[in-house]
Formats: C-alpha cells, sequence, structure tokens
C-alpha cells in the first residue's frame, strides 16, 4: 500500500501524546528505569538480560542473538535460547540467522560501492542493463533506476503472487512515492550479475564479506551453513503446534542436490544456474515449494544468512568513518547520501535513504530496518551514525518483532514511530 503523509490516526499513538503531558506511561517508566544508562551505551544492562528468558517464553521465540556497535566496532554480543525448540541446541555467537530483509541494505552498500567504482550509475535506466524477460511492457519500467531501487520509488509490488506466470509491472509511476518492493531487488541483483559477469554471493564475497570481515555471511545455502542455521517458529498466537515450513530451508536443500551433481555451488548460481535447475528441483519437490528461478537463487532483499556479529560489523559500516576508511568502504559523501532521507512519500516514520529507513529522534536522526521472512524470522537493525553506535537483534519466532522492540526500548530509550506503524 503507499505510504500517505501525515501521522497515522491509532490509539496507542494519540494515548502517548496525552501521556507526554503527564508523564511516561507505566510499560515507558518501567523500560526506562530497566536499562537507566543507555545514554552512555546500548549495551543492554543486567536487568535487562535477567529478565530476556520470561519475555522469550512469554511471546515464543526460542532463540534470540543480540550485538551492540559502540564508537564504530563491535563492543558485544551473546547469544540466547535454542536453535530449534525441539532440539535444544543452544544459540551462540557462531549461530547463522536468516536476517531476511535486514539483507536490503547489505546489498545497498554493494551497489554503492560499485557505483563509486564507475562500474554502475545510479541514475541510468535499469533496462540499459538488463531487461528480465518477466518483465511487463508498461512504459515507465524503462525510467526504474537504481537510486529507485535503493529508496523504494519503482513503483514495483513487494513480489508477485504467481511469480511463474505474472509478468512484473509498476503500479505507478517511478518516482512518485514509495512502494517498499523486494522484486525491485531482485532485478537489480540481476543488474550486477550482467555487470560483474559472477553471482550476487560471489560478487559480495570478494567486495565486501571479505574485507569487512564478515567471514560468516552469505545471499547463498551450504550443508554447513544449514548445521548452523536457526529454525524458524510459529508466532506464539497462530494457534498452530509444531514447525511451519522453512522457506529457504526447503527450497535450497532440493536444490543442494543439482549443485553437488553438477559441481557448482549454490553460491556461484547466478539466475541461468538456477533456471537451468529449476525443472529437476519442481520434479522432486511438493507443487508450489520452487515456482521461479528466483526461488532457489541467492536473493538481494531476503536471502542473507549470518550471524549477528557479522550484521553488527556492516552495520559500523553505515557510521562516520573520517580517516579510519578503508580503500575498498564506499566514500563518505556515498555513505551520508546513504542515510539521507528522501522527500517522495515521506513520513516521519518511514523516510527512505539508499538502503536504510531514516527516522527523526529526540537524540538526532536514526537509521534502522526490520526483516520478516515467512512469518518466522523477525529481526531489527538500528544505528545512530553521528554517535557511532549500532544495535543488533535477530529472532528465530513468528512474534519476534514483539520482543526486539521490547529490547530495543529498554536499551537504547528509543520508543521508534516504526515500531507503531
Amino acid at each position: 500500500m503507499p505510504v500517505m503523509p501525515g501521522f497515522p490516526h491509532r490509539g496507542r499513538r494519540r494515548f502517548l501524546g496525552l501521556a507526554g503531558t503527564v508523564g511516561l506511561l507505566p510499560w515507558q517508566t518501567a523500560l526506562a528505569t530497566m536499562c537507566a544508562d543507555r545514554r552512555r551505551s546500548w549495551q543492554p544492562c543486567r536487568v535487562l538480560l535477567d529478565d530476556l528468558p520470561r519475555a522469550m517464553a512469554a511471546f515464543a521465540v526460542p532463540g534470540v542473538a543480540i550485538a551492540v556497535v559502540e564508537d564504530g566496532a563491535v563492543a558485544w554480543q551473546q547469544g540466547f535460547g535454542v536453535l530449534h525448540a525441539e532440539r535444544r541446541t543452544p544459540v551462540t555467537e557462531d549461530t547463522l540467522f536468516e536476517v531476511a530483509s535486514l539483507s536490503k541494505p547489505v546489498f545497498a552498500y554493494l551497489v554503492l560501492q560499485l557505483s563509486d567504482a564507475g562500474v554502475l550509475d545510479l541514475d541510468r535506466p535499469l533496462v540499459a542493463y538488463r531487461r528480465p524477460d518477466y518483465l511487463g511492457e508498461s512504459p515507465w519500467l524503462a525510467r526504474i533506476t537504481a537510486r529507485d531501487v535503493l529508496r523504494h520509488t519503482t513503483g514495483l509490488p513487494n513480489w508477485r503472487a504467481q511469480p511463474a506466470t505474472e509478468t512484473l509491472e509498476p503500479k505507478v509511476e517511478p518516482g512518485t512515492r514509495i512502494d517498499y518492493s523486494g522484486e525491485a531487488f531482485v532485478w537489480l541483483q540481476l543488474v550486477i550479475e550482467t555487470l560483474t559477469g559472477e553471482s550476487l554471493d560471489r560478487t559480495a564475497r570478494t567486495r565486501l564479506f571479505a574485507p569487512a570481515g564478515m567471514r560468516d555471511s552469505s545471499y547463498a545455502w551450504n550443508e554447513a551453513m544449514a548445521a548452523r542455521s536457526v529454525y524458524g517458529h510459529r508466532a506464539h498466537d497462530a494457534g498452530e503446534a509444531g514447525m511451519p515450513p522453512q522457506m529457504l530451508r526447503e527450497q535450497w536443500s532440493a536444490a543442494q542436490t543439482i549443485a553437488d551433481r553438477d559441481g557448482i555451488p549454490l553460491s556461484d548460481w547466478t539466475w541461468a544456474e538456477a533456471a537451468r535447475a529449476l525443472p529437476a528441483v519442481q520434479a522432486a519437490t511438493p507443487p508450489g515449494l520452487a515456482n521461479w528461478p528466483g526461488d532457489i537463487l541467492a536473493n538481494a532483499a531476503a536471502s542473507l544468512r549470518c550471524t549477528v556479529g557479522d550484521y553488527a560489523r556492516f552495520l559500523a559500516l553505515s557510521m562516520t568513518r573520517g580517516a579510519q576508511r578503508a580503500p575498498w568502504e564506499i566514500a563518505e559523501a556515498t555513505r551520508q547520501a546513504m542515510l539521507t532521507p528522501q522527500t517522495i512519500g515521506a513520513t516521519p516514520w518511514s523516510a527512505k535513504g539508499l538502503g536504510w529507513n531514516i527516522e527523526p529522534t529526540a537524540d538526532g536522526p536514526v537509521f534502522h530496518h526490520a526483516g520478516s521472512n515467512g512469518g518466522i524470522f523477525k529481526n531489527f537493525a538500528l544505528g545512530d551514525a553521528a554517535r557511532r553506535r549500532g544495535f543488533v537483534v535477530l529472532t528465530n519466532g513468528g512474534s519476534g518483532q514483539y520482543l526486539y522492540r521490547r529490547i530495543v526500548r529498554a536499551a537504547t530509550g528509543l520508543d521508534l514511530l516504526a515500531f507503531d506503524r
């Protein structure tokens, strides 16, 4: 749906407005007291950590990982709970999470690296680089640029309902409003594939993961990653017991058989490899599991898998760098552009930078992004570029958003408007 200007007419937000005249609400007071030194540090205090098992049980979230960035570096990280509710393997600092849409800012950074290197022009229409055969006939398609993708102004839908048979068309004129779109990120991913001549994951490993020390990050999959990865769990109010379908895990486990047969790792698959493998994967899996090559290909919008520490390392790259900036990092002007709000369709809770959401607070602007895959993985990352601090919470539960909001509020003191959308 389009984002409309102005504030939402919602009960809690109106109530908070009234509360501002009479003091904090009881739940705000409790959270504020929980970590009273949050302005000095965003590291979770002992009271919050002691209360975490109770909160995890209340929201039926079996596993959580938290990391904190202070002074532009990872200062603290810890895992809690288990990978799988029935197997009881503990979450550790080495556990891999499916970070869902937290994949998008990482991909945006990679795109901006290529832009700084002159490989890609952010304002050149994507069709000039690559026009996937699943695009429709709208003349608006010829106007969509990489900048539109990163700030979500392509007019494209988030995902098509039937990608095997449905063409991709913009709903509105590009550049006129915010329409959150994973499809747009996949199209830009294919452009990057054309420009580099290699898979998304290989490009990310070479240009970003390796130099940034993100040794446990991948947009793809293999058996070693499977052993260290969390499973997703239904929301506590879903009314259905047991483990739900695991989406990417099931799709890629089927694709892994083809990759082993052909001797090409999934991390090196391009769109062409995925398209060739699709019939074999479909023949070996239940109907509807793999509908188009995008279901078994590394996905710039949603398939990043990493440790909480690795994501915190990436978060630090969005902070002010100064003389510490390495040659492979994006230029300072590019970094600032990444965190500069776009004016098109922006509201106080959804201003878009280039890959990040931007929100003003009483302490200054912060950047953030949430992630949700399949209703079973809920994640959140937050940064304050001026103070060079950040916060990451990764979960493996369908009610994880309630938990991460509680944790972020208590540890940082920020009750973001984005939490109330």
